[in-house]
């Protein structure tokens, strides 16, 4: 195989992805013992030879805890403004808008970086780029609190999302390279774990601590969990044994990227990917302004606490599999678009118990379409499934940044109407590339 095609950062070498899991290659094949001979008895001999880490071994478990601890500090920073935008706006004097650009600046960045950041780790090695990245973000979450305007903010925030993206990068491909095919599966299933957690926590916690310390003091507490938990990777990371550094080629970068953008079918994926991310980042960024606002006027604690109904996309995530099984990809794709269509329907009404109902169908839509497009863009790839999934992660983010600040804007100039209005849009956009045959 063309070495452009299996690793994230197009190198000189076959490697495992940097975004997808592959297996690694197997050890070099010994005699078998006396007395035992066949098919069977070789894979025995090779498995014993395999020292990659096992499930129940002590090492795994301290690889899973370091990446656990590197997950969680990454997306509690991505995402650490954004229920206190509010708290933001009233500090600063800013319009939505204007404290929008503090999210979009991390996840544009972040978009912008992902490939770059892969490349980096074929050639420096996994571990090191994650330590580089967590303890980069970190020490930058310590500096955002005392930005004394919104220039320098965003500038942090910004510089914040190049840091992170070393993790989302690289984080697969240290587990396929470092962990035994069986235990694979769930390893990635704590790393993701420690995704979800630190996004939903550092919503909801820095909620609840803006409302009684202010914003400032919640970005700090943010920040100093997040560089705890750096530290806690560095100590806990095993070294890796499985590495083997080549030199990056920007020019097999190059077609390798073409030629998926070329490739109709993940044209569309992207499509999808980035509009749903949109959707969820216009409805999640402007939630803030209109639960604060009469006739709610919620505290910045219960928002915060709004956001635990990230955990339904956690189970509409798990389901998607089961969905796609049975009504196929367009079938799993129009329920999504049903679900968010709804559930914005639904926010327009009055009550707060209807807009929170809304905000549920549209988080369970949001994970399903989410969940069916990038499972769909490894399988779609037929060469570079690393960059593949680079590219619709990078779509993804974009989709973040371009949702929440348009609908921000949208809600600064004609109320919540006029950010649904924004969502709406993009899932009109989003449904012929979703519903079409492929």
């Amino acid at each position: 195989m063309d070495p452009a095609d299996t690793g994230a950062g197009a190198v000189v070498r076959p490697a495992p992805t940097a975004l997808t899991p592959a297996p690694a290659p197997d050890p070099a094949p010994v005699a078998p013992p006396v007395g035992a001979s066949g098919p069977g008895a070789d894979r025995d001999e090779r498995d014993q030879q395999d020292d990659r880490l096992r499930a129940g071994t002590r090492a795994y478990r301290r690889a899973n805890l370091a990446l656990f601890a590197a997950g969680l500090a990454t997306f509690a920073l991505l995402y650490s403004t954004q229920a206190l935008l509010p708290a933001l706006s009233a500090g600063l004097r800013l319009s939505p808008a204007q404290a929008s650009l503090t999210v979009s600046a991390s996840t544009g960045a972040l978009a912008l970086t992902l490939l770059p950041a892969s490349a980096l780790s074929e050639k420096y090695g996994r571990t090191r780029v994650m330590t580089v990245s967590v303890f980069a973000a970190s020490l930058l979450a310590l500096a955002v609190p005392f930005a004394p305007d919104l220039a320098v903010l965003v500038t942090l925030r910004a510089l914040q999302g190049v840091a992170l993206a070393g993790l989302p990068a690289t984080a697969m491909a240290y587990l396929a390279e470092e962990v035994h095919p069986s235990a694979v599966p769930s390893a990635i299933g704590l790393y993701v774990a420690g995704n979800s957690i630190g996004g939903m926590s550092s919503r909801v916690a820095g909620g609840a601590l803006a409302q009684v310390y202010g914003w400032r003091t919640a970005l700090l507490v943010v920040g100093a969990t997040a560089l705890a938990c750096a530290v806690a990777f560095r100590v806990l990371a095993p070294p890796a044994r499985h590495f083997t550094p080549g030199s990056i080629s920007p020019a097999a970068l190059r077609r390798t990227v073409a030629g998926h953008l070329r490739d109709g079918r993940l044209r569309r994926l992207y499509a999808v990917g980035m509009l749903f991310m949109a959707v969820f980042g216009a409805v999640y960024t402007v939630l803030g302004y209109r639960l604060t606002s009469a006739p709610y006027t919620l505290s910045q604690s219960a928002v915060g606490a709004v956001f635990l109904v990230y955990l339904v996309g956690t189970g509409t995530s798990a389901a998607s599999g089961a969905l796609t099984a049975r009504v196929g990809r367009r079938g799993a794709f129009a329920v999504a678009l049903a679900l968010c269509a709804g559930g914005l329907a639904v926010t327009l009404a009055r009550p707060l118990w209807a807009v929170l109902l809304g905000l549920v169908l549209i988080t369970g839509g949001f994970f399903i379409g989410h969940a069916v497009a990038s499972g769909a863009v490894s399988r779609t790839a037929r060469s570079g499934r690393a960059q593949a999934s680079a590219l619709y992660l990078t779509a993804y983010y974009v989709g973040n940044s371009l949702g929440g600040t348009v609908a921000a804007s949208a809600y600064h100039l004609s109320g919540w109407a006029a950010a649904a209005a924004v969502a709406f849009l993009a899932l009109l956009l989003a449904a012929p590339a979703a519903l079409r045959r492929a």
